[in-house]
């Protein structure tokens, strides 16, 4: 099992937060507020990061934590597909945008190299 005792030491999780929050603060306001679904739905994609990697982690298993952070890393794609929406729409600005996407993009990149470490961790040598 991976090094990690609480979900809160991995960096990536980390990094996930700060992009929830991110999220939720360009979406608190103007137009975007008023988008009740769009709001949610960008919302609750960021929040699955965050969620998926804790509960990947809860699992005790390297295996199922990789697999976790796979489904997070879906939700990073999902956040950054909203992102464009939203960006569109003129909900959020251009450096809203940029700042938003780098830190998804920052995150996904986290949670890949976490992933492929735990699925070599649990390949039998060959």
């Amino acid at each position: 099992m991976a090094t990690f005792s609480r979900f809160e030491d991995i960096n990536a999780w980390q990094k996930a937060r700060t992009l929830a929050n991110a999220v939720y603060r360009a979406s608190d306001g103007g137009k975007f507020s008023r988008d009740f679904s769009f709001r949610d739905q960008i919302r609750r994609s960021a929040l699955s990061v965050m969620a998926n990697i804790a509960e990947g982690q809860g699992r005790k298993s390297d295996k199922e934590f990789a697999n976790f952070l796979n489904i997070a890393i879906g939700s990073v794609a999902e956040t950054k597909s909203h992102l464009y929406v939203a960006h569109d729409l003129e909900y959020i600005g251009e450096s809203d945008f940029a700042h938003l996407y780098g830190l998804s993009d920052e995150v996904g990149r986290m949670l890949t190299s976490l992933a492929k470490f735990l699925i070599n961790k649990t390949r039998p040598p060959s």
